[in-house]
């Protein structure tokens, strides 16, 4: 097991055990976070589910996505009672989905929330509504804060990519309640080191082509209020998976289980899959 030190993301001194852990062992469920570099945005969902199994929540360190990728199958043969039920939220879907696909083993059924479109022509609308929704002073400051994530001079940068991580998540939220936050912090670095990943990963199909290798089923929730949009997610994996389904809550965003209209659906839902 290994510590997870807020000097990654710059702005405090906790550390934390990589993975988390909630409820009893054995472990067979295990909750992916998004971002990329995120850390910690998935605790309080961890943490909802470990009434009824034991949950790992999984920290992703490395700055590339076959890394991750690694990572992320190291930690689940180390601390979870194999095959695994994978969740993955956001950026943590993507993740998740291409570890189902390279080690079909290891999961039993995958659960993606809220997932990143899986084609690239679904991407350039995500900001474009998240501006739309977004008080002029609310926009001011995206501005402001992109101009300092983007100078070489500025130092703790890591600061300015969690306030815009807040204002994301109000833009992508319907009904939103306070938000948890419970976790190693962020790291922007990551965040822009896996995107890059991401998008050529995606754009040359072979996210998408790693779907003919998933053998366990796959289930994907997703908020109709969520500005990433769900044909990014249906349309695609409805033609490359055999065993898929797909449920759209109305009144929910990017963050289910936080959603005051929307969670207690949710859970339900959830936690349905989770038994079968």
């Amino acid at each position: 097991m290994t510590n997870v030190q807020e000097s990654l993301q710059g702005y405090t001194k906790k550390m934390y055990r990589n993975p988390q852990k909630y409820g009893s062992s054995p472990y067979d469920l295990v909750v992916v976070h998004g971002g990329p570099g995120a850390l910690g945005t998935v605790a309080e969902l961890a943490k909802g589910l470990s009434g009824s199994c034991g949950v790992l929540e999984p920290f992703q360190t490395s700055m590339s996505i076959e890394g991750q990728i690694l990572e992320l199958k190291n930690i689940i043969k180390a601390h979870g009672k194999l095959p695994v039920t994978l969740v993955g939220h956001s950026w943590g879907a993507l993740l998740s989905f291409m570890v189902a696909a390279r080690y079909p083993g290891y999961v039993k059924k995958l659960i993606i929330i809220s997932s990143s479109p899986f084609e690239d022509n679904y991407t350039s609308y995500i900001m474009q509504k998240r501006l739309h929704r977004m008080e002029e002073e609310n926009i001011e400051e995206y501005i402001k804060l992109s101009k300092l994530m983007d100078d070489p001079s500025v130092k703790n940068k890591d600061y300015y990519f969690s306030r815009f991580g807040d204002l994301m998540s109000e833009a992508d939220s319907f009904d939103l309640v306070s938000f948890p936050f419970q976790g190693p912090g962020f790291s922007l670095d990551m965040n822009r080191k896996v995107r890059n990943d991401a998008t050529l990963i995606r754009s040359s199909g072979k996210l998408l082509d790693m779907g003919k290798s998933i053998k366990c089923p796959v289930v994907a929730i997703h908020g109709k209020h969520d500005p990433h949009p769900y044909d990014g997610v249906i349309g695609p994996l409805s033609r490359s998976l055999k065993d898929f389904r797909f449920f759209l809550l109305d009144k929910c965003g990017h963050y289910p289980w936080l959603e005051r209209q929307a969670c207690d659906e949710f859970y339900m839902l959830i936690q349905s899959e989770i038994a079968v």
